[in-house]
């Protein structure tokens, strides 16, 4: 039943011509997905930063507040950027995109990813004044650094093989992965 509702809410929006448009365009395809990548780059390497801080890793000399305060801004911004020309790049290829094993488990992941992002800002705002000089976080903030870094290479991983059509739906697959991938018979 659900992947029925995805289907059909790809099929509306591939409805559009600007979805044909986009997909087609000789260049604005290729100039939102390399900002995509870009706006990734920027984002992850602040978020890494953060993370490695909080393992004790990297920069364990500078307050992690400091870390924080410094990046947050700029990291948001990148974030903010992917998110837009992410949504891009399924509006201008949504059946396929929805139809990929590796579009799902990315979006399991960047919902597991914003989860944990929440509970770690939480937690380190509520903590932060008792261990900020500290070379290394709380066990907790260790913990969801260490997820976060996980999380996000997971994310990157089964975004660049969205581009891989090993599990697409036109090829013969087991019943669990014709299902997993979403795949709808017309």
């Amino acid at each position: 039943m659900l992947n029925q509702l995805l289907f059909d809410f790809a099929q509306w929006v591939d409805s559009f011509e600007l979805s044909t448009r986009l997909h087609e365009s000789y260049y604005m395809y290729n100039w939102v997905e390399s900002t995509h990548v870009l706006a990734l780059m920027v984002s992850l390497g602040m978020l890494f930063v953060i993370d490695l801080r909080m393992l004790g890793w990297a920069l364990s000399g500078v307050p992690a507040s400091r870390i924080a305060a410094r990046l947050n801004l700029p990291m948001m911004i990148g974030f903010t950027i992917m998110i837009v020309t992410g949504l891009l790049l399924f509006f201008a290829v949504p059946v396929r995109t929805t139809q990929s094993i590796w579009f799902r488990i990315k979006f399991l992941l960047l919902i597991a990813a914003a989860v944990n992002a929440w509970l770690f800002h939480k937690r380190m705002n509520e903590s932060v004044s008792s261990w900020d000089r500290e070379p290394v976080a709380p066990k907790r903030l260790r913990l969801g650094a260490g997820l976060s870094l996980g999380l996000w290479a997971g994310i990157v991983t089964t975004g660049r093989l969205i581009a891989y059509d090993w599990y697409d739906c036109y090829r013969v697959h087991s019943d669990l992965i014709a299902w997993a991938a979403g795949c709808m018979v017309e």
